[in-house]
């Protein structure tokens, strides 16, 4: 490699390195990143819900709900500023549930990868992790809906896309997006669509690294990001140098929901729905979801086990 290849190379992880410090700094500023979960929005006991446990169910630990999360990104979920403490919304949506379940919540962070066997195997009560419906999951699994699963278009500040809806707005575009998800998915099929229309094909990019997708969108490298709205919202908030120009849902064209997770036919989804509806109901619910800037996604309603994303073929 040539030496001013490599010095690019170097000024490149300096900058993402800098955006990333500085990002850090706001983000504890504009959010509340603290280890201190003592001022979490909390919730009275809720008897209907706690009567809808099946008298057999039998919590991994008696008189705690025990949860796995994966702390990804905020706002869903992420390390406090002590590295060990996990924050955001999911956990705070988590720690609602417990007290409406009269019980302590015990939050277990886990890799993406293990939560399903976690929770198949009684490892944990619940998952609360931006987990989405979907056909293929309801085979192992319950669901209590609490969060609508919506993409969103970002572009850095001063690009002048203003608005992405349909296939033909993204025609020609560099888009960056996560290999192997819905959105992926999605932006593959609007190509496909776009090609056969003969307008210009899409260069899909992707990125392992967080602060290298987000340099190649300030520096033109890429036109548009198409990723969890939650966590791009709450990037453009903190920083101010992206904007959203369009969402989708998660499950485009069908609607997608993400759900608190527990074991297939195991006598808790029903306590869990009933509880989330209380507490949309008294405003709890909004409560945390404004704190974390989530407003957009609320439902309206929770519901048990509701249609979800169809399997691959179907």
């Amino acid at each position: 490699m040539a030496f001013f290849d490599r010095a690019k190379l170097l000024l490149a992880g300096a900058v993402a390195a800098a955006t990333l410090g500085t990002a850090s700094v706001q983000a504890q500023e504009k959010f509340d990143l603290s280890p201190d979960t003592s001022n979490r929005v909390r919730a009275e006991r809720n008897e209907a819900a706690i009567k809808a446990i099946a008298p057999d169910f039998k919590f991994v630990n008696p008189g705690k709900f025990t949860v796995a999360v994966n702390p990804w990104d905020p706002p869903i979920a992420t390390y406090a500023s002590d590295s060990k403490t996990v924050v955001g919304a999911d956990p705070d949506l988590a720690s609602l549930v417990a007290d409406s379940l009269g019980l302590e919540l015990d939050l277990v962070a886990v890799a993406w990868a293990d939560w399903p066997l976690g929770v198949a195997s009684g490892k944990y009560d619940a998952v609360i992790s931006n987990v989405t419906v979907t056909e293929e999951r309801k085979e192992k699994f319950d669901f209590s809906t609490y969060r609508r699963d919506v993409l969103g278009f970002f572009v850095k500040s001063n690009s002048p896309i203003t608005s992405i809806k349909e296939p033909k707005d993204v025609a020609g575009l560099k888009v960056i997006t996560g290999a192997g998800t819905n959105q992926e998915k999605i932006i593959l099929e609007w190509d496909r669509q776009n090609v056969a229309a003969g307008l210009k094909p899409i260069e899909v990019q992707y990125y392992d690294d967080r602060a290298a997708g987000d340099l190649a969108l300030q520096s033109g490298r890429a036109d548009v990001e198409f990723n969890p709205n939650a966590t791009r919202a709450y990037a453009a908030s903190i920083r101010n140098d992206t904007k959203v120009v369009g969402i989708a849902s998660g499950g485009w064209p069908l609607t997608a929901e993400i759900a608190v997770t527990t074991r297939k036919g195991g006598g808790l989804a029903d306590a869990i729905t009933l509880a989330i509806n209380d507490l949309i109901k008294n405003g709890k619910y909004g409560e945390v979801l404004k704190r974390w800037s989530l407003t957009d996604e609320a439902v309206d309603a929770s519901q048990t086990n509701p249609p979800g994303l169809p399997k691959s073929g179907s």
